[in-house]
């Protein structure tokens, strides 16, 4: 189980959002290196980096902050956010990302989503960010009629490495991850699962990393660090715990 300290870029810093919407911002750090480096310091196995302006837009919007973070750390990073093109996936991995997210142009263009995971495999990530069961697109403002099951098994058939599954209603929240939304995603699809949206304690961590084993295999958190809910050697030691303990039970 690895665990993704989540840094939004908007404007250059370092901020987080509720349910994502873009008025409901708090500046954490002005500097993203900063936290970068911290999160590196206490043990993070990746970072999930996302370019919030680049999201609402149509091309990424902070890959300066990409670079000062590459810069800083050594761990990987895999990166969100306006990657529409195949050139805005090439420019992302050629600044240092080791994974790229997709989003909004996955559902929209089939093809760019197949020709992304043709080009760069396991490199490709989709997010898939849901409301109600329904996917939403351009940084979480338009809510499709798309469902989020039958999108991750287009996803699936396209070839992507992993899905990054969000439910934006609990986002920024701190109430507790969607247990059941993201136990009907891993029923459904093979693609490797990270969650993400609403972890809020160690209790949170540790029923994610006990509910679907070998399905979902990560988990991002954000708001819950940078308010101090818990640390991230907490929740390494929880997550692990817990991803033991089921793989024992299950044996």
């Amino acid at each position: 189980m690895v665990l993704y300290p989540a840094i939004d870029l908007k404007g250059g810093r370092c901020v987080r959002l509720e349910q994502g919407k873009p008025e409901r911002e708090k500046v954490y750090f002005d500097d993203p290196a900063t936290v970068a480096r911290q999160w590196a310091a206490q043990g993070a196995q990746w970072l999930h980096v996302v370019d919030l302006d680049g999201a609402l837009s149509s091309e990424p919007r902070n890959l300066p902050s990409l670079k000062t973070i590459r810069a800083s750390v050594d761990i990987p990073i895999q990166f969100g956010g306006g990657n529409r093109t195949i050139d805005a996936v090439s420019a992302v991995l050629a600044i240092g990302a080791n994974r790229v997210v997709l989003g909004t142009a996955a559902l929209q263009s089939p093809d760019f989503l197949r020709e992304a995971c043709s080009k760069f495999g396991d490199r490709i990530a989709v997010g898939i960010d849901a409301r109600d069961g329904r996917v939403a697109i351009r940084g979480w403002q338009d809510v499709t009629t798309m469902d989020a099951v039958m999108f991750a098994e287009q996803v699936e058939r396209a070839g992507a490495g992993h899905i990054i599954y969000t439910d934006i209603a609990r986002d920024g929240m701190l109430t507790g991850p969607n247990l059941q939304a993201l136990k009907h995603m891993a029923d459904h699809c093979s693609v490797s699962l990270i969650a993400s949206g609403g972890i809020a304690r160690l209790d949170d961590v540790a029923a994610v990393a006990r509910l679907a084993p070998g399905k979902i295999v990560g988990m991002i958190i954000g708001k819950a660090l940078y308010e101090g809910a818990f640390s991230l050697p907490e929740a390494l030691i929880t997550a692990r715990k817990a991803s033991l303990s089921s793989r024992q039970n299950t044996r």
